[in-house]
C-alpha cells in the first residue's frame, strides 16, 4: 500500500488553502483525492448542464432541496464574511493538480445520495428542530462570532460533531460517519495503485477516515453506504393513520345520535382548518394568492392521501405564474441575503412546497386536537355512543 497523507481543512478558511499549497509542495503526491463528487465539481468549476426545473417539480423532493439550499447558502455567507468563497480550498488543490500534471480524484460519496440518505433516516424531531435551527441562522438568532481558522483544530471539531451527534444522531450518522467510511474506502483503494495519495478532507472527517484506514476491516460494504435505506415509512404510516381516525371519528359522530348537522360541521371544519393553514403557509413563503387558493382547495383530500400533498399543487400553480429557468439554478447559488434568495421563481417555488406541506400537516393535527371543543360536544360520551350504536348495527346485519 501506499503512503497517504491527509490534510484536514475547513471549507471557508484561507488558511486551510495555505495548508493545501503546502502540502503539494511537501509531499509532491502522485494522486490528490479531493473530497467531492462528479456533480459538486462540475459545479466548483462551473462546468456540465444545471438540472431542468421539469425534474425538480417532478422529483417533489421539496423539504429535502430547500435544506440542501439553505445550508448552502448558509455556508455560503460565512464565506463572504471572513472573504473566501466556500470550497476554495477544494479549488485550490484542483488548480495545484492541474498545475503540477497530478490526477484528480473525485473521493466523496454522490451528494444525492448523502442528502437522500440524511433526510430519510431522520426523525421527524430530529427534521423539526433542523428547520427551526435553519429559521434561527437565516434570521441572525443565536449567531455569534466563530474563528475560522480554529474549525480545523480536532479539539474544536471533537466538541462540536458531539452537539451534533445529540442533536442529530441519524443526520450525524449520514453526514459524517457513512462519509468517512465512503471516503476511507476510496482513498484505500487508492493507496492500492498510487505510492503517495495526498487527500484533502474537511477536517471533521479527519478522525473518523484515520480509524477506518487503521483498521480496514471495520469499513461497511460500499452497498451499505451507497442503497437506500432502509428506514420504516412512516410519513405513509402516519398517513394511513390519519385516514383511518378521520373515518372513525366521522362514523363515531353519525352514529352517535347528536344529529346530521354536527356531521356536516365536522367535515367542514376539516376542509377549513386543512385548507387555511396550507394557504396561509403558502402566502407566509410569498407564495401567489393563486397558489394559497390551490393550497386551500386541495389540503382537504391530500391529507386524506399519504402519495400526495398539498405542496405539490401548490408549487405546480407557483411554476405556473413564476416562470422558473434553468438560469434560477446559478442565481440560487449566487444570492447573498436571503430576501435575493427569496426573489429567485425557483426558490419561491420550492419554499412555497414546502411551507404548504407544513400547513397542511399542522392543519391535520390542528383539526383532531380541536375538532370536539369547536363543535362544543363530549368526545368520549360521543365516541363511546357512537361506537356502542354501530356495534349494535353490526349485530343487526350480521347473521349469528
Amino acid at each position: 500500500m501506499g503512503n497517504i497523507h491527509i490534510v484536514g481543512t475547513a471549507h471557508v478558511s484561507k488558511k486551510s488553502i495555505e495548508d493545501v499549497k503546502a502540502a503539494m509542495t511537501e509531499f509532491s503526491p502522485d494522486i490528490v483525492a479531493i473530497e467531492l463528487d462528479p456533480g459538486r465539481f462540475a459545479a466548483l468549476k462551473h462546468q456540465g448542464p444545471e438540472p431542468s426545473v421539469s425534474d425538480v417539480l417532478k422529483e417533489g423532493n421539496f423539504s429535502q432541496l430547500l435544506v440542501q439550499w439553505l445550508l448552502a447558502y448558509l455556508q455560503r455567507r460565512i464565506g463572504m464574511d471572513v472573504g473566501v468563497e466556500p470550497g476554495a480550498e477544494m479549488l485550490a488543490a484542483i488548480e495545484e493538480a492541474e498545475a503540477r500534471d497530478i490526477p484528480v480524484a473525485l473521493a466523496d460519496r454522490d451528494i444525492r445520495i448523502t442528502l437522500t440518505r440524511f433526510w430519510r433516516t431522520m426523525s421527524l424531531w430530529e427534521k423539526m428542530k433542523m428547520g427551526g435551527a435553519l429559521a434561527a441562522s437565516i434570521a441572525g438568532f443565536g449567531t455569534e462570532e466563530i474563528n475560522i481558522d480554529t474549525l480545523t483544530e480536532q479539539d474544536v471539531i471533537t466538541a462540536a460533531l458531539e452537539e451534533f451527534r445529540k442533536y442529530s444522531p441519524h443526520g450525524a450518522r449520514a453526514l459524517i460517519d457513512e462519509r468517512d467510511a465512503y471516503l476511507a474506502h476510496q482513498l484505500r483503494q487508492l493507496s492500492l495503485r498510487y505510492d503517495r495519495v495526498l487527500a484533502v478532507v474537511g477536517a471533521g472527517h479527519v478522525r473518523g477516515i484515520v480509524r477506518f484506514l487503521d483498521n480496514p476491516a471495520s469499513i461497511p460494504p460500499l452497498s451499505e453506504l451507497t442503497g437506500e435505506p432502509e428506514v420504516l415509512p412512516w410519513a405513509k404510516i402516519i398517513g394511513i393513520g390519519v385516514v383511518l381516525l378521520f373515518a372513525f371519528l366521522l362514523i363515531t359522530i353519525a352514529f352517535s345520535g347528536v344529529g346530521i348537522e354536527v356531521l356536516l360541521l365536522a367535515l367542514l371544519y376539516w376542509v377549513l382548518v386543512n385548507g387555511t393553514l396550507s394557504a396561509a403557509f403558502t402566502l407566509a413563503a410569498g407564495g401567489h394568492p393563486l397558489s394559497a387558493l390551490t393550497a386551500f382547495g386541495v389540503s382537504w383530500l391530500t391529507s386524506l392521501n399519504p402519495l400526495v400533498a398539498a405542496g405539490w399543487f401548490a408549487a405546480i400553480t407557483e411554476a405556473k405564474i413564476r416562470k422558473p429557468s434553468t438560469a434560477d439554478f446559478q442565481a440560487i447559488m449566487d444570492a447573498d441575503s436571503f430576501e435575493t434568495l427569496r426573489k429567485v421563481p425557483l426558490f419561491r417555488v420550492v419554499l412555497v412546497a414546502a411551507l404548504a406541506n407544513v400547513g397542511s400537516t399542522l392543519g391535520t393535527f390542528a383539526y383532531f386536537i380541536f375538532l370536539f371543543p369547536i363543535l362544543g360536544i363530549d368526545p368520549q360520551a360521543v365516541i363511546l355512543a357512537g361506537a356502542q350504536n354501530l356495534w349494535d348495527f353490526i349485530g343487526l346485519i350480521t347473521p349469528f
